[in-house]
């Protein structure tokens, strides 16, 4: 039992940092621009189907993939930034939820569309190999996710406070309007934002496909993990989404080794409400705020 409790939470901690890398771009955005993207779950799941698609058609592995995925990604969310989320003047949160949420609504039935709602899954050739560490079985790809997100967390984190334009980013999550008298363009930071935001879409969406089967209307249950996540955390800090995701996935899988699979998904949401309880501001959300 101590050793299927051990795999479990290695487990954990690898199938948490992919989760991880889904929320930052969610808490990154509502760091920069104080609006909850419900769609997050949906683009993942975007995605998935895009990394699908070089798949079946040009045979490209979707970790390769990325290098076409990201970027596309990138690329359409500046241009939701553009033409749903920046029109947006009074009232930005709440009206943001029900875009974003519009948003989502109208991915899934496009994808359903154009490839049905049977379940699809990412098959590779290692997708179920791996290797033994002291006994323990760990699968390659979820390896391959944990240093996907090492590296695009490092990225994120050199941006933020090794560049000029990441000044500008916690200038604006400091103080949008402070930001904005100092000369920052801050309708171009917000629109860089969104699209870095549905760039790490594109690459947890890979390893989602790889692990999980997924239909269009998968982005129901991720985007509730995300928004726990993201929530306990504590709401634009990337350091808690992290310590979040990582705490979360850990505990919900060995839940499912000492009790049952079937409490799994509540004690996921019971630490969540317990913790803030105590925290409403979650983990790192005030901290992350004063040091930004």
């Amino acid at each position: 039992m101590s050793s299927l409790v051990v795999e479990a939470a290695v487990l954990g901690v690898l199938t948490g940092s992919v989760y991880a890398l889904m929320a930052s771009g969610l808490t990154l955005i509502f760091g920069v621009m104080r609006i909850i993207n419900v769609g997050q779950g949906a683009l993942v799941v975007l995605g998935a189907y895009l990394s699908l698609v070089l798949l079946r058609q040009w045979g490209i592995d979707p970790f390769l993939g990325l290098l076409v995925t990201v970027p596309t990604m990138f690329v359409l969310g500046v241009a939701i930034e553009l033409v749903f989320i920046r029109p947006l003047v009074t009232d930005r949160e709440a009206l943001s939820v029900l875009v974003t949420y519009a948003l989502a609504l109208g991915i899934e039935g496009t994808l359903g569309y154009l490839f049905t709602t049977n379940y699809q899954q990412l098959s590779v050739d290692y997708d179920t190999a791996g290797f033994a560490v002291g006994g323990l079985h760990i699968p390659y790809v979820y390896v391959l996710g944990f240093l996907l997100c090492l590296v695009i967390q490092g990225l994120l984190f050199l941006l933020l406070y090794r560049t000029r334009f990441g000044a500008s980013v916690r200038a604006t999550m400091l103080d949008r309007s402070a930001a904005q008298l100092i000369g920052i363009d801050v309708e171009r930071v917000s629109a860089v934002a969104f699209g870095i935001g549905m760039a790490t879409a594109a690459a947890g969406g890979v390893v989602f496909g790889i692990t999980s089967t997924f239909t269009p209307g998968s982005h129901y249950d991720l985007i509730s993990r995300l928004l726990a996540i993201v929530v306990l955390g504590g709401l634009g800090s990337l350091r808690g989404a992290i310590i979040a995701a990582l705490g979360l996935l850990v505990a919900e899988d060995v839940t499912s080794v000492l009790v049952s699979p079937a409490w799994a998904g509540f004690v996921f949401f019971s630490v969540l409400v317990l913790v803030l309880v105590v925290r409403p501001q979650g983990l790192f959300g005030v901290r992350l705020r004063e040091r930004a």
